[in-house]
């Protein structure tokens, strides 16, 4: 992606900005290595509708072989590394008045990047908690599988919002209320499918934010933004902060 396809509008708004507020989707991730929800079904686990995996139904059905995927996953996660584009957002939050990151994913790549104000409206996958009582905890080194609550006993889960379950406590109305105050409004790496956080670009929009969507292909969103990079987030974000906070490009 060259320079003369950022529009001069945009590198304006971005320099600014007071409030900038980012959602990333699985598309970020992806460039990492970490393979989406859906692909994460090779070997053993191919056989397996990660759909049927994540439920609550599922768990207290066979919490062995949910913890198992999960387990999986943690260890794929944990071979991740941040990328360039993970390090961008991180960059531009120290360049802003008030920043906020929405992530729809649960891998942790943006605060190991060393982004700090995130908002994690899927949980984290690297975070267990326990069934019954709700509160995040710290599981064994080498214990059962799954592991359980000190406290009570109780299977320890994935700090993670499965299918059915609502968004954790107060993260929506924070990404909602970040959405709506923000001047620049960044979509990343989202299919802009999944709901309630492919609402929060529209909320931005009606509040009269510039809205941008960096993805390598189209979306739902596309005709509603106000800018549309094309490419991946590792490319176009280094680039787009090159232009914006350059010296030279003053």
């Amino acid at each position: 992606m060259s320079e003369r396809e950022i529009p001069r509008g945009l590198i304006q708004a971005l320099r600014y900005a007071g409030r900038i507020t980012v959602l990333t989707g699985s598309g970020i991730s992806a460039e990492s290595g970490v393979p989406t929800f859906r692909e994460a079904r090779s070997g053993l686990w191919a056989r397996y509708d990660p759909q049927q995996l994540a439920t609550a139904e599922a768990f207290e059905r066979d919490p062995h072989l949910v913890s198992e995927w999960y387990e999986w996953r943690r260890r794929l996660v944990s071979e991740a590394e941040p990328n360039p584009g993970h390090r961008a957002l991180a960059e531009l939050e120290g360049r802003v008045p008030v920043f906020t990151l929405i992530t729809q994913n649960v891998d942790g790549l943006h605060r190991r990047a060393g982004s700090e104000n995130v908002i994690e409206l899927h949980g984290n996958i690297l975070r267990s908690r326990c069934s019954w009582e709700g509160e995040t905890v710290e599981p064994e080194e080498g214990g059962a599988v799954p592991p359980v609550c000190p406290n009570c006993g109780a299977p320890l889960r994935p700090d993670v919002v499965w299918f059915g379950e609502m968004l954790p406590a107060g993260a929506f109305e924070a990404a909602s209320e970040a959405a709506r105050e923000c001047e620049v409004f960044l979509s990343v790496g989202t299919s802009s499918l999944v709901y309630p956080a492919a609402a929060l670009p529209y909320e931005a929009l009606e509040s009269g934010a510039t809205l941008v969507e960096v993805n390598p292909s189209e979306t739902p969103l596309t005709g509603n933004a106000d800018h549309v990079l094309r490419g991946p987030a590792g490319e176009v974000l280094p680039e787009l902060l090159r232009k914006a906070f350059s010296p030279t490009s003053r």
